[in-house]
Order: structure tokens, then C-alpha cells, then sequence
């Protein structure tokens, strides 16, 4: 559980999950109801929302996890189409594509990407300051984005 609330930190954002209603099943967590966790049995494969899974000390967030955290007062960047687009390919982020940051991060910080609809399209670290003047420098290194899927279908 420690984990999951690391993760949420590294965006600059709090949030409350009740640890009684998150269960962990093998590496994977999952977000139930009071009254869904009560019907759930030991051995189920799926059940509620699914937060993420976690492998040795590194946390793999589920877009569910990361939609709820763009509802808090977390690190974002909201991206123009073009640029959306590029994401969602697996490309970083360049200072150009960029319309606006929620909050200032600092380099290292996790932010999320949102499109101008205020879609979650993935998360990045954050390389340098907005205030660089080459508009061909990458901002935002990707980190996990919604295309990912479909790319490993190849």
C-alpha cells in the first residue's frame, strides 16, 4: 500500500484511499466498494478498479490510478494535438507542444499528460524548467503513456 501512495507523491499530489477497501491480490492492487469486497472471495482474477501492480520495489500504475490522481492538484501538463498525438506514439515532449502546467515542477517530478479535453494520456518526468528558450528541447521525458497497448501487439 506504501507504494501506491509513493507513487502519488511523485506527482506533487495527495490522496486519500481507504486501506481497507484496497486489496492486494499476488503483486496487483485493486480499489473495492464496502460492499463488493464483502462478496469477494480470496481467489478472484479481476474485481473493482485496478490501481497497479508492483514488481520488486517499483510500482506499475493502471490508467485508472492515474485518472484519479489528475482529479487532484497533481503535476500536469496539457499538450497540444499534434503533440497528443506524438505521446501516444511513444514520443517526449518538447517545450513547443506544451499549453499550459497546472504547478511548476521541479526536474525529476512525475507530471501527468492531459490532452486540451483534460483526458489523462499517460505521465513523463519532467527534464528541465518551462523557462528553457529553445523550443526544440524536450521537457518531459515519456514514461507510460495509452498507446503502449497497442504497440505491443506488433
Amino acid at each position: 500500500m506504501r507504494q501506491i501512495g509513493d507513487f502519488i507523491g511523485r506527482f506533487n499530489a495527495s490522496m486519500s484511499l481507504d486501506q481497507d477497501l484496497i486489496v492486494k491480490k499476488d503483486d496487483r492492487y485493486f480499489l473495492l466498494d464496502a460492499k463488493l469486497k464483502s462478496l469477494t472471495k480470496k481467489d478472484f482474477l479481476y474485481a473493482g478498479t485496478y490501481l497497479g501492480k508492483a514488481e520488486n520495489s517499483t510500482f506499475f500504475p493502471s490508467f485508472n490510478l492515474l485518472t484519479m490522481i489528475a482529479q487532484t492538484d497533481a503535476n500536469k501538463t496539457t499538450v497540444d494535438d499534434k503533440t497528443e498525438w506524438l505521446f501516444i506514439c511513444g514520443r517526449d515532449i518538447f517545450k513547443r507542444g506544451i499549453t499550459r502546467m497546472s504547478k511548476p515542477g521541479r526536474k525529476g517530478d512525475c507530471t501527468l499528460i492531459l490532452n486540451e479535453y483534460g483526458d489523462c494520456l499517460g505521465f513523463g518526468r519532467i527534464l528541465r524548467h518551462m523557462d528553457v528558450e529553445d523550443e526544440n528541447k524536450i521537457v518531459v521525458k515519456n514514461i507510460a503513456d495509452i498507446g503502449d497497448f497497442l504497440r505491443r501487439e506488433r
